[in-house]
């Protein structure tokens, strides 16, 4: 399954290349159903001026489409930022099976950094955490990209 993931992740990372030369923070997502590409996203929230513009979502919203069901069970997204608390609810709610992210995203985060919602038993659904996939070129996408922001 690792090769399979660093595949994955590596189409995440492509799309996130793609939303830092269109101006956004450098985060890409592929969700996978069965074993399929089902929908896929990059964060577009400066061009589309919507808060809702995260990777994440954008790949949730795609793939319920494609199969029609807003339950994405048997699916793994495969992002390269750890999710936010906003995007950990919708992974929640359309009942991803598991997570495989990058890096970790130290003031945001909330499947590990700062909260483990993902896998709170208080919760009815639970999702399956890979972190670390693909970690250092996340990373480093983000890192270049801020640096890049700053010297503007």
């Amino acid at each position: 399954m690792a090769s399979l993931d660093k595949w994955y992740m590596s189409l995440a990372l492509r799309l996130a290349r793609e939303a830092s030369l269109r101006g956004e923070v450098p985060v890409g997502a592929i969700l996978v159903v069965e074993g399929k590409i089902a929908g896929w996203g990059r964060n577009d929230r400066m061009i589309k001026n919507n808060i809702l513009g995260h990777a994440e979502l954008i790949a949730i919203q795609r793939a319920s489409e494609n199969i029609q069901n807003w339950r994405l069970m048997r699916s793994t997204l495969y992002v390269t930022l750890e999710p936010c608390i906003m995007c950990t609810g919708a992974l929640l709610q359309s009942r991803v099976d598991r997570v495989v992210f990058g890096c970790r995203d130290a003031k945001m985060g909330a499947v590990r950094s700062l909260y483990a919602l993902a896998e709170d038993p208080r919760l009815n659904h639970r999702i399956k955490i890979e972190e670390g996939v693909l970690a250092d070129e996340s990373s480093a996408l983000l890192r270049n990209f801020f640096e890049n922001l700053r010297t503007r």
